[in-house]
């Protein structure tokens, strides 16, 4: 299966409003009424991704709007009866003075599942982006399938580009790997100011980068204690309540 959506917002008298939306199965964009921001939930219509699927949401976020785009489930990764794996693809821009608060649910590598996940962001001068991902090996009892998850983002070049792989038993379980954790998260935030140097607490970090924005870890056993985590991990970012916005 092949799919693409789009979304693009855009400020209108000081209130955010959905300029262009189109979906396509599995992804249907949903918005919901709101104040000076859009939320928008990103729904699977069905089940996905499975193998052989290709997937691509584009966002576009104009000068001045800004996008609250959130998950209602989390997302199964699974094997298809298609050889090769499955790919998902997130492409944003977002414009000056504009923001995107991009948080989907956790993604599950099942059994035998081969993935790929890659987000990609461009963010002009002054522009905001707070961005999480959740992977969970494996549902309960299940050994995972392959996963590869690049973050790729650029402002007047390059700010992160990281790719993470999991799925190999003896790397996942290593001190070198995810030291025998179920789940792992990271939350990129370009948000006003960064944390001046890094923070780090019991299997979880903060770590300001080279040319703006700071990056959050976090291991944990499930799912629910990495969201935990990654929240306790936030509340150290100054701009984590900035503007009467909290992220």
């Amino acid at each position: 299966m092949k799919a693409r959506a789009l979304l693009s917002v855009h400020a209108v008298d000081g209130r955010t409003v959905v300029g262009e939306m189109r979906s396509m199965a599995p992804l249907r964009l949903i918005p919901r009424r709101g104040g000076s921001r859009a939320l928008v939930h990103l729904v699977s219509s069905v089940t996905a991704p499975l193998g052989g699927d290709d997937l691509e949401l584009v966002v576009r976020v104009g000068p001045g709007a800004h996008l609250d785009l959130r998950g209602v489930a989390a997302t199964l990764a699974l094997p298809g009866h298609r050889p090769g794996g499955s790919r998902a693809v997130v492409r944003v821009e977002v414009d000056a003075g504009g923001s995107l608060d991009y948080a989907p649910e956790p993604t599950v590598v099942t059994a035998r599942a081969c993935h790929e996940a890659v987000f990609r962001a461009d963010l002009a001068a002054g522009a905001r982006l707070r961005t999480r991902e959740l992977l969970v090996l494996g549902r309960v009892g299940e050994r995972p399938g392959a996963l590869v998850s690049t973050l790729d983002v650029r402002r007047d070049g390059p700010l992160v580009r990281q790719t993470t792989r999991v799925g190999d038993p003896d790397v996942d379980g290593s001190p070198a790997g995810l030291a025998g954790m179920r789940v792992l998260g990271t939350e990129l935030l370009c948000w006003g100011a960064d944390v001046p140097e890094p923070v780090s607490h019991d299997w979880w970090s903060l770590v300001p980068l080279a040319r703006g924005g700071t990056l959050a870890t976090v291991l944990a056993p499930d799912a629910v204690t990495a969201e935990r985590a990654l929240a306790r991990a936030r509340r150290e970012h100054p701009g984590s309540c900035d503007g009467g916005v909290t992220i």
